[in-house]
């Protein structure tokens, strides 16, 4: 009989939770007048590594305390594995739970506190051991069971309450911005980590960060949160290529957004921005002004009077500039170029084309084609933060 296949951390196919679905149908939380979510509907699918991304207060912490059982809703139904646990306590929902600020008990040592949830749950000594061992490992931090967590570095107390929050191979495993206080090198080495982990565990993550950069590398698919709403969910490629509302477009990569007198014929649409025109092959669906959004790598720069490489071409827009900032980021540089409208455009340039500086002339160029037509939303500028 061939053994089970045993993964790196130690643990079985066998011996791998089964992902927890979730389903949020219509919520709604209120704090007197306030309403931190508003009619909030998600599904995640079992073993999804799922992100809730957005600015501070849009409701993302709100939705995981409510799944977590932390925050009750005030309407709408949540369900996980199809089971209703509107009014089940958390301690009784059977979910890991990790913080920003790891929450480990100062007086025990590290393989304590990650047996901790074993003792609660009545599990005997011998396999407390085996689990508490096997979690470590996935967190290579086996040879530090006996240290306390004021021995250890802020990384390393991450990793234990990492290791204390799947021990007991929850089917869910819900995380509050885990990394937000470490420092960028750390951070970018966990985050691999974490995807590792979900990988080997099959377990379901849901994660919450205003990081979009961090988003874009765990996420199976990411939830978009704006004002206690979602706007938009979907993997980080869908969301980047083509955002469905300005918000989006703005909150996940860098975007350039040109306003200006719109004219439509039915079949394209024309911006006029300080007396000149831009055309894109298609119009907007709907009421409201458009807005064009274009994406950093989509444009190209040029010094004013030169080919901008595709000659008249009709699909070829051009605006001129002027170099507001230019900064070096080592495989590419990318620009910030003010425009006749005083409104700012973002370019990344690989470091083979040619180079500007501060104050240069420019025209910026782009194929009408590669702009993304939005219905505009002033707020979208107003709620980054």
């Amino acid at each position: 009989m061939t053994a089970p296949q045993r993964s790196s951390g130690g643990m079985t196919a066998t011996e791998r939770s089964a992902g927890a679905s979730i389903e949020i149908n219509a919520v709604t939380k209120t704090y007197g007048n306030f309403r931190a979510l508003d009619n909030v509907s998600l599904q995640v699918e079992p073993g999804e590594f799922m992100t809730f991304l957005g600015p501070s207060g849009s409701g993302k912490t709100t939705t995981l305390n409510v799944v977590a059982g932390f925050t009750e809703v005030t309407k709408g139904s949540l369900s996980v594995s199809g089971q209703n646990v509107v009014g089940v306590p958390a301690h009784k929902r059977n979910i890991g739970v990790v913080f920003q600020h790891y929450a480990l008990f100062p007086h025990m040592t590290v393989g304590r506190n990650v047996a901790y949830p074993l003792s609660l749950r009545g599990v005997g000594k011998a396999e407390r051991e085996a689990r508490v061992n096997r979690a470590l490992d996935m967190v290579k931090m086996r040879d530090f069971a006996h240290r306390y967590p004021s021995e250890l570095s802020g990384g390393q107390q991450q990793r234990v309450a990492l290791a204390r929050a799947i021990v007991f191979d929850p089917p869910l495993l819900l995380m509050d911005e885990p990394l937000g206080a470490l420092d960028k090198k750390l951070r970018e080495w966990l985050q691999l980590e974490i995807k590792r982990i979900h990988r080997e565990l099959g377990t379901t993550f849901v994660y919450v960060t205003h990081d979009q950069e961090e988003a874009l590398v765990l996420s199976d698919r990411i939830a978009v949160f704006n004002r206690g709403r979602i706007e938009q969910v979907g993997t980080g490629r869908a969301l980047y290529d083509e955002p469905a509302t300005l918000f989006v477009g703005r909150f996940i990569g860098d975007s350039t957004i040109l306003r200006g007198e719109t004219q439509s014929d039915g079949t394209s649409t024309a911006l006029k921005i300080a007396g000149e025109t831009v055309v894109v092959p298609r119009r907007l669906t709907g009421d409201g002004a458009p807005v064009m959004l274009l994406r950093p790598e989509k444009l190209t720069l040029h010094g004013p009077g030169q080919d901008a490489g595709q000659g008249n071409h009709p699909g070829v827009n051009k605006l001129p500039g002027r170099i507001a900032e230019a900064i070096y980021l080592g495989s590419e540089s990318k620009y910030e170029v003010t425009l006749g409208d005083g409104s700012t455009a973002i370019v990344r340039s690989p470091l083979t084309e040619q180079s500007f500086h501060i104050g240069d002339p420019v025209v910026l160029c782009f194929n009408g084609a590669d702009a993304k037509l939005l219905a505009d939303d002033q707020t979208a500028d107003t709620t980054l933060t």
